[in-house]
């Protein structure tokens, strides 16, 4: 089996490295600080025309056509620049998948390449409501079919980059009739539509540089071709998805972790205890060891999930699996790290603080680690139960 990457994928993952350490790192304690913004625009746009905004989308619509192993890992570098970028390039990238793979042939020329090119600053997700996260068959936005037009009603909860985006990919009950699960649509509203509105930004534990809103819709009229793929069909599109974006967060995730190890590595080269460097003490050389060790099984896992999917197989349980393991074990890395450290690791002026800080939500958003488990487990089980 030959794991190695291709001069395609070599030189995109180098591409993400050096615009990471030389453009997104020296702004991301800015970003922690709600400083920062216009650099941040600025850096999405430059990846955008380096083509990290779309890595995965056909060239014809403006995509880079790299495949999603070169996506998995130009996260990861981008991740360990900063976070909150990386997390928009994320979700981004998810939005124009969808497009790609759900929307007519007139919302794909309209809207990907405007995306891929950074005529869009970014693009938004909108699934997560008040009461329906890990549950999202249970949204209440409602969609109504008003002549040649859907009238939209509703809010929706923790939307990355919303106060940045141009274009929102939007699910809606639009048969509220149909069993759970069904009677779910997927629409395209661009973010100036009237009755659309974006609430101010949460404060956040972490990733602060990427705004996270409420969008809400009241009376929002959006047009019949609007409508993304077949009525009914969109919770179809949202469970397909999430399982693309997952190999996005355990990415970033990876990327968090790599940085905060590398970090106390050095570290432990440098500080003297006892008269000699912290690196020759063996509780220190084991700690170094088992979270290496972990996050490059996390990395392993996530190329396999990442290659199935580039091959069209099923990647579910692999993204599922790549996506828990990733992020429990970057947040392993994170407070281990600190711990290496002692109290330095625990100051702002250290990148730790705010790494650890950033990590934290990988095990939540995209799905919890809990819902992961689940998910897993019923794969594993489906021929038996």
């Amino acid at each position: 089996m030959d794991l190695s990457l291709t001069q395609e994928q070599l030189m995109i993952q180098d591409t993400a490295r050096q615009f990471a350490q030389s453009e997104l790192a020296a702004n991301a304690a800015l970003l922690d600080q709600y400083k920062g913004h216009d650099a941040f625009v600025s850096n999405l746009k430059q990846l955008a025309q380096l083509g990290f905004m779309g890595l995965n989308v056909e060239a014809k619509y403006g995509g880079t056509e790299a495949g999603v192993v070169a996506f998995s890992c130009a996260l990861t570098e981008l991740a360990k620049g900063c976070a909150s970028t990386a997390v928009t390039i994320s979700v981004t990238n998810l939005a124009a998948e969808i497009i790609q793979a759900v929307g007519s042939e007139a919302q794909k020329e309209k809207y990907i390449n405007k995306i891929c090119s950074g005529e869009y600053v970014a693009a938004g997700f909108c699934l997560t409501e008040s009461g329906a996260g890990s549950d999202p068959s249970g949204m209440r936005t409602r969609a109504v079919k008003k002549g040649d037009n859907w009238v939209l009603n509703g809010s929706k909860l923790f939307i990355t980059s919303a106060e940045y985006a141009n274009l929102f990919v939007v699910w809606a009950v639009t048969d509220p009739d149909a069993p759970k699960g069904r009677g779910i649509s997927c629409f395209l509203v661009e973010a100036d539509t009237p009755g659309l509105s974006i609430s101010k930004r949460e404060e956040k534990m972490g990733q602060r540089g990427s705004a996270t809103n409420s969008v809400d819709f009241e009376d929002c009229v959006i047009p019949a071709d609007a409508l993304m793929g077949q009525e009914g069909e969109g919770f179809k599109v949202a469970v397909g998805e999430l399982a693309g974006g997952r190999i996005g967060v355990g990415s970033l995730a990876l990327g968090i972790g790599q940085a905060a190890m590398d970090y106390a590595k050095n570290y432990l080269g440098e500080r003297e205890q006892f008269g000699k460097k912290i690196a020759q003490f063996q509780g220190l050389q084991w700690m170094l060891a088992d979270r290496y060790t972990e996050l490059e099984a996390a990395r392993l896992l996530l190329m396999q999930a990442a290659h199935n999917k580039e091959l069209g197989l099923d990647y579910g349980r692999s993204a599922s699996m790549a996506k828990v393991f990733a992020t429990e074990k970057a947040n392993d890395a994170c407070y281990s790290a600190v711990q290496m450290m002692g109290g330095m690791g625990y100051i702002q002026e250290c990148p730790l603080e705010r790494l650890t800080r950033d990590v934290r939500v990988t095990t939540i958003y995209e799905g919890t680690s809990e819902i992961q488990r689940v998910i897993i487990a019923r794969d594993l089980l489906k021929d038996i139960v």
